[in-house]
């Protein structure tokens, strides 16, 4: 049957166009190498073709929303942390669920803190994290970050954390995929939701999807043309409620870009609308 049309694609990383790049500041802040420092606008552009820079900017959430609805996406999922999105979410409760953000978990304390606070003063439906993008870098199994694990599973909402080598020029090791071994033996509660690939570890990945329930991957950051082999098979064959849609708009990605590409992805018929849409309300609990 190949992608089906009007199932409402929920994306579980979308956000909005801003005026130049500040908010990539703090990958600029450790990074060594002369090109991140001061020549990528976008710190992996060197990666991406045909990055998104010259969006308007003066209602970025409507040029979102016109995104969204040219592609059939129902749903995105944003973050909470600065007025633009929190006027998002006030504006279009309909469109947008809320996201948090483990910004700085070397404060402990203060993570948890903030942690709560969204949950309460937003219904944040997860939170995200970019264990190589923290300064100092705290890694997947690192202590510092089972204090964030506990409170999603006493809050009830998943972590999408990215794992596998970053883009930008920063070390990896923090996001090894194998780290994600000890966290779920530790937290078998947790639902954790890998982001940005998983490569080159993509296999290992399969592997430990099969051994720990509360694992997932999300496709954020890839083209579908670059989905990896092995979470296409997996997805099609034991792993259908495992993977779900993220995109990467407007960071690299436009969603022409994401829904040109996604019709050649082999998905088996069933694994379509559970890859769109239900993985993603059911993790997020939408409509609920």
């Amino acid at each position: 049957m190949g992608m089906p049309s009007g199932i409402g694609i929920v994306d579980t990383m979308i956000g909005f166009p801003h005026e130049g790049f500040g908010l990539y500041d703090f990958i600029r802040k450790q990074a060594k190498d002369h090109s991140t420092k001061e020549e990528m606008d976008f710190p992996v552009e060197y990666i991406f073709k045909d990055v998104p820079k010259d969006l308007p900017t003066s209602d970025p959430v409507s040029v979102t929303l016109h995104e969204m609805d040219r592609f059939g996406v129902e749903i995105g999922a944003i973050g909470v942390g600065d007025e633009l999105s929190q006027e998002a979410l006030r504006l279009h409760p309909d469109r947008f669920v809320p996201m948090g953000s483990i910004t700085d978990p070397n404060d402990v304390t203060g993570t948890v803190r903030q942690m709560r606070r969204e949950f309460e003063e937003f219904g944040i439906r997860a939170v995200g994290a970019f264990p190589s993008g923290t300064f100092p870098q705290v890694a997947i199994d690192d202590p510092k970050m089972y204090p964030v694990y506990q409170t999603c599973v006493d809050l009830d909402i998943p972590i999408f954390c990215c794992a596998g080598v970053p883009g930008p020029r920063i070390k990896y090791a923090p996001q090894e995929v194998s780290r994600i071994d000890a966290v779920m033996y530790d937290f078998p509660d947790l639902v954790f939701v890998t982001r940005h690939g998983c490569e080159p570890w993509e296999e290992l990945a399969v592997k430990l999807m099969l051994k720990w329930p509360g694992l997932h991957y999300s496709t954020s950051a890839f083209a579908p043309k670059h989905y990896p082999k092995a979470i296409i098979d997996y997805a099609n064959t034991r792993g259908a409620d495992k993977v779900l849609y993220a995109g990467y708009f407007p960071m690299g990605l436009t969603l022409e870009r994401i829904f040109t590409d996604m019709p050649n992805v082999p998905f088996r018929d069933h694994v379509w609308p559970k890859f769109l849409s239900d993985n993603a309300r059911r993790l997020l609990k939408i409509g609920k």
